[in-house]
């Protein structure tokens, strides 16, 4: 499997346990477990700006950070997700593999932040959205919703079986 392919492996597997994280946040929460803290439903749409960036991004050469404000509802929030994604999808599958090796500086403000390759800069991305993942799956319980079964079960949500 070349890097490409191994890294479309994860991001697929990835995006559903992702989408089932950000689909628990309920509507009208602004729940933050401190006021440093950025909301659920702006971190849920940090995840989803990332992954329009990252597609985008590697597309045109160059990775750019522009704050985008959330929209109002985790409707919303959802919707621009699961078209985001679906599109972003599109885009990394349809990027050649001979140019996952290429630099793509990430820009922010103007200004190089790194110039990573193309598969770096999509492992960072990924990575990130892991993470951020992990910190929406903290708040759920707190603002009453249940959390979903990630890499295994969850208190709220036994072992689905398989097959």
């Amino acid at each position: 499997m070349d890097s490409k392919g191994f890294f479309l492996k994860f991001w697929d597997k990835e995006a559903a346990a992702t989408r089932k994280v950000i689909e628990r946040i309920p509507e009208g929460s602004n729940y933050r477990p401190d006021p440093r803290s950025r909301t659920a439903r702006e971190i849920a749409w940090l995840i989803a700006r990332e992954e329009t960036v990252l597609a985008d991004g590697l597309e045109k050469g160059q990775l750019e950070w522009v704050e985008v404000p959330a929209p109002p509802t985790m409707k919303e929030v959802l919707a621009t997700y699961d078209r985001g994604h679906n599109e972003a999808t599109r885009k990394l599958h349809a990027r050649d593999a001979t140019r996952w090796d290429a630099r793509v500086p990430f820009m922010m403000g103007g200004q190089a932040v790194m110039n990573e390759t193309a598969y770096d800069n999509a492992w960072g991305f990924l990575l990130d959205m892991i993470h951020h993942r992990g910190q929406l799956s903290t708040y759920l319980r707190p603002m009453g919703a249940k959390v979903p079964q990630i890499y295994g079960p969850s208190a709220d949500e036994p072992m689905s079986r398989i097959g």
